[in-house]
């Protein structure tokens, strides 16, 4: 029997979001049943939500970073059991049999991931996200988060912590390897910490200063502001890595001049807008610029358990289901340090 649950839902592209109530589908024989106790906020949230990223599937409940414990299990569930502490990220299905699914690469299925939210499920039904108090899924597409991490903190690992996780040990981020981080907000602290722990030299390139200290704090071992012409005549040719998470237009050239020889330059954001690019800027040091988007159900795990052994978490201000408007707009206006992540008994 579906059950209807509490959530916050955006009625229409770029209204305010409110309280409502959104279906869930009856457990079934694989299922879980997570009783949500926190979702942190993504910027993509926002994009999604305010349809900046194509027209989305109203009403939205955003949400695809998801900490809680497991209330209820399907007759066939093995992997769990009622009480344990489990996460979903941004896909609760995929096709299961394409040859990306069969390397645990599900972010890139071939017919598509399913979207935790603003997406629609194998009957046709729209999926709803974390800004709510339950979520059924499939017991494949949840995660175990270690009993080191607290849940809060843990929540915008789902999204945040994978995204530049992935990246960072794709290219292989370590001993040796100079890394930039480009921009320090929700993902961007993320990538500092990891980075660090993986044992990378790690350089922060910042709009301004603001942050230096946080950045340090963090692990930074440099930070530079690229509102500073010089900082790029400075930098030429510096890096291994630089992992871009701004969603803003960049200058890709000016980034490009940062690496060394077979050097790469990984975007994570998403800017609304296109962007152009000159060639000679890669083809002069056979440079790479490339995308990353998040990771499989296997690297997620993978991270969650490297987070938990080095004591990373994401660094988070708590917020009730009622703020979470004001808190779009504080994103928005770089004005969080550095996840909001709302306390899900409040909706």
């Amino acid at each position: 029997m579906t059950m209807n649950v509490p959530a916050y839902a955006a009625p229409a592209a770029k209204a305010p979001l409110e309280r409502t109530t959104v279906p869930r589908r009856a457990v079934g024989a694989h299922d879980i049943l997570i009783e949500i106790k926190y979702a942190g906020i993504c910027h993509s949230d926002i994009h999604q939500a305010r349809d900046g990223w194509g027209e989305g599937i109203f009403p939205m409940v955003p949400g695809h970073e998801i900490a809680g414990v497991v209330a209820e299990v399907g007759a066939s569930v093995t992997k769990y059991r009622v009480g344990d502490r489990v996460g979903v990220g941004c896909f609760v299905d995929s096709c299961r049999e394409c040859a990306y699914c069969e390397q645990g690469l599900e972010q890139f299925c071939t017919r598509g991931m399913t979207g935790t939210y603003n997406d629609r499920d194998r009957n046709g039904e729209p999926t709803y996200g974390g800004y709510s108090t339950h979520l059924v899924v499939d017991e494949k597409y949840a995660l175990r988060i270690p009993d080191a991490l607290p849940l809060d903190v843990a929540a915008p690992l789902l999204c945040a912590g994978i995204t530049l996780y992935s990246p960072l040990a794709h290219w292989k981020a370590g001993p040796g390897k100079k890394v930039a981080i480009v921009g320090m907000g929700g993902l961007g602290h993320m990538g500092v910490k990891i980075a660090h722990a993986l044992g990378a030299e790690v350089t922060v390139l910042s709009q301004s200063l603001r942050k230096e200290a946080d950045g340090r704090k963090l692990g930074a071992d440099h930070f530079h502001a690229t509102s500073d012409p010089a900082t790029f005549e400075k930098l030429a040719g510096t890096f291994d890595l630089i992992v871009s998470t701004v969603s803003a237009p960049l200058d890709f050239g000016a980034y490009l001049s940062l690496l060394k020889t077979d050097g790469a330059l990984v975007n994570v954001g998403a800017p609304e807008e296109p962007v152009s690019l000159n060639l000679f800027s890669l083809i002069g040091g056979r440079k790479t610029l490339a995308g990353s988007m998040i990771g499989g159900i296997a690297e997620t795990q993978e991270m969650l358990d490297f987070c938990a052994a080095h004591g990373l978490g994401a660094d988070i201000e708590l917020i009730r289901a009622d703020q979470i408007n004001e808190a779009y707009e504080r994103v928005l206006a770089s004005d969080v340090r550095y996840r909001f992540v709302i306390d899900t008994a409040t909706i």
